[in-house]
């Protein structure tokens, strides 16, 4: 069971293309001037299945985004959703406050590298924030292609 606040279908402010943005509950970041706060809430949403999940990513067939909160504080759980979302055939990317830095220097939120294809990284800076960013809201906050068995590769989102 993951703790879910949303799931739209369709969104373009998430990600390349049409996609199926799921919003997970908590957050320990605590950014000034976060544009979702009510993301903060560890028990925040409801509970949701894997099936009930997937039923809404099935029934969208779009790719899909992780979003909150920061579903990283999920990990366990998201984890085993990020498999079955790939063996749909279908790309997902991430977002997360935790830098790729502190990622990659946790064995435990590592994982996360090898289970999905972008990872948007970084926690929000409201002195750093701008609006003409595509896909993050401050100038620190950046974006990786990630590969199996690849080192995380930087990429300029406006050129995609």
């Amino acid at each position: 069971m993951l703790r879910v606040l949303d799931i739209i279908d369709g969104t373009t402010v998430d990600g390349t293309g049409l996609r199926t943005s799921i919003y997970f509950a908590g957050c320990a970041h605590f950014c000034p001037g976060c544009h979702n706060p009510q993301s903060w809430d560890m028990q925040g949403g409801r509970q949701m299945s894997y099936e009930e999940i997937l039923a809404v990513v099935d029934d969208a067939g779009l790719n899909v985004t992780f979003s909150g909160g920061d579903p990283l504080y999920q990990l366990d759980e998201l984890l085993p959703l990020a498999k079955m979302i790939h063996d749909r055939g279908l790309n997902i990317w991430c977002y997360t406050g935790f830098t790729i830095e502190q990622i990659q220097a946790d064995e435990s939120l590592s994982r996360i590298l090898q289970a999905v294809d972008v990872l948007v990284e970084g926690p929000f800076v409201m002195t750093l924030r701008n609006t003409s960013l595509r896909f993050r809201g401050s100038s620190n906050q950046r974006v990786y292609r990630l590969s199996p068995g690849c080192e995380p590769e930087l990429i300029d989102i406006d050129k995609i």
